[in-house]
């Protein structure tokens, strides 16, 4: 039995290495068309086989280098074929190597024990490789694919970074300690336990990186659902606040008309009518009354209309609120609040002031509610995860929220968010079921 084990055939190896990459190429966005990337997919095949079959028959001085090597061109392969950073493409490609060695040890350990068994059909060995690897990396894929997302790489931290790779070098080097130690209370000189000892130490490791991921993943679902909801509380107070403020603000336009009523008796008849009528202009200049149908909307869209002015932003209108009467008040606030103070930001960076434009519309189309925030843009749009654009803010973990809490809002309703640039204007499109 002894004899019959030996060594992962190298051309195994890479297979198993350039297949647990290629697996990252259907989770992660690809840099490439179709095309090129299986040109490139075809080229590190070539690269990582040559690399590892010409330095099998190396001094065991040469393994660590040979090893070292390899992951790097792993690495090259990722970053090149993936729309990724070199801290997300690292990560990804030590997970890749940690699974390619469980699929190596894996499939040779069947295969040795198969052949013990008196299993020697050639063609059978290539059904092996082909079942072992397919059914290991798909299972990997199903796991990997609500968890490797763009945005959890995007908020991937250093700490989190190097805590892999200190897991992955750990896992590596217990699995195959016995291959350069034997005389340690963790190594073994029988053949057979030390096949076990690296597949079972692989799929320990495994297991371990991916409780550590999925735990990150929710600690920052957790961190953005706290977001959201704060964000949530801050628009419904921010309503308030306006409602409040507009009825003032009414309470004082009347008053201010009792007061005209009263200075129409002066008896200087010039200075009484130029006194009233300056009155009058600023009043009208003032009165940011706005009737939508829906009280919720028309205290937002006054507060709204009044910092416009303020600003020299000018917004027009074209909505219907009646149409908004079965969704929550802060789901109006959410949706409504956010989508014009991300406009408001982005039209008072420009600095012209004619090109300081918003306009908003809500309306009935083919069954639907149609709501749309349009702001004259000069930027380029970068899409982030779920087809909406990045915070232009530099504290990327602590912003662009007011977005997403607009998307789970509409989603409540089973309803869809777009956004685009048009003709340099910024179009967020909401389409919600009438209900």
């Amino acid at each position: 039995m002894e004899g019959i084990y030996q060594n992962i055939p190298r051309l195994y190896t890479a297979l198993a290495e350039w297949a647990a990459c290629a697996m990252y190429l259907f989770l992660l966005e690809r840099r490439y068309s179709e095309k090129v990337t299986v040109i490139l997919a075809v080229l590190a095949l070539a690269v990582q086989a040559v690399l590892l079959v010409l330095t099998g028959g190396l001094p065991v001085v040469f393994w660590i280098p040979s090893m070292v090597t390899a992951v790097f061109f792993m690495y090259v392969f990722l970053y090149k074929s993936c729309r990724t950073t070199t801290m997300s493409a690292g990560y990804c490609c030590a997970k890749a190597f940690l699974l390619a060695e469980f699929a190596a040890s894996l499939e040779w350990q069947l295969h040795t024990y198969l052949l013990a068994a008196g299993v020697r059909m050639e063609w059978f060995r290539f059904v092996l490789l082909a079942g072992v690897y397919f059914l290991v990396f798909g299972a990997v894929y199903c796991l990997e694919k609500p968890l490797q997302t763009r945005e959890y790489l995007a908020q991937l931290s250093k700490r989190e970074f190097f805590l892999a790779m200190m897991m992955v070098a750990f896992v590596f080097a217990f699995s195959n300690l016995s291959f350069v130690i034997t005389e340690s209370p963790f190594t073994s000189r029988i053949q057979a336990d030390i096949f076990n000892i690296r597949t079972l130490v692989d799929l320990g490791g495994i297991a371990f990186l991916y409780a550590f991921q999925s735990r990150m993943c929710e600690y920052l679902a957790e961190k953005e659902v706290l977001a959201v909801q704060n964000v949530l509380k801050s628009q419904y107070e921010q309503y308030r606040s306006y409602q409040d403020s507009m009825e003032l603000i009414h309470i004082k336009y009347h008053d201010l008309k009792h007061q005209i009523a009263g200075l129409r008796a002066e008896t200087d008849k010039g200075r009484r009518e130029r006194w009233i009528d300056a009155m009058e202009q600023e009043l009208d200049a003032n009165e940011m009354s706005i009737d939508t149908g829906n009280q919720v909307l028309d205290t937002i869209f006054g507060a709204k209309l009044l910092q416009a002015k303020k600003s020299g932003v000018r917004m027009t209108c074209v909505i219907d609120g009646a149409l908004l009467g079965f969704m929550y008040v802060t789901d109006i606030c959410t949706i409504f609040g956010n989508a014009l103070d991300n406009a408001m930001e982005s039209v008072m960076m420009l600095p012209e002031p004619e090109k300081r434009l918003i306009h908003a519309t809500v309306s009935s189309y083919r069954g639907f509610v149609y709501i749309e925030i349009a702001n004259y843009c000069e930027q380029e749009l970068e899409v982030a995860e779920g087809d909406l654009p990045k915070t232009t803010k530099s504290d990327r973990k602590n912003h662009g929220f007011g977005l997403k809490s607009v998307r789970y809002s509409v989603e409540k309703y089973k309803g869809n968010v777009t956004v685009g640039i048009k003709d340099n204007w910024f179009e967020l499109k909401i389409l919600l079921p009438k209900q």
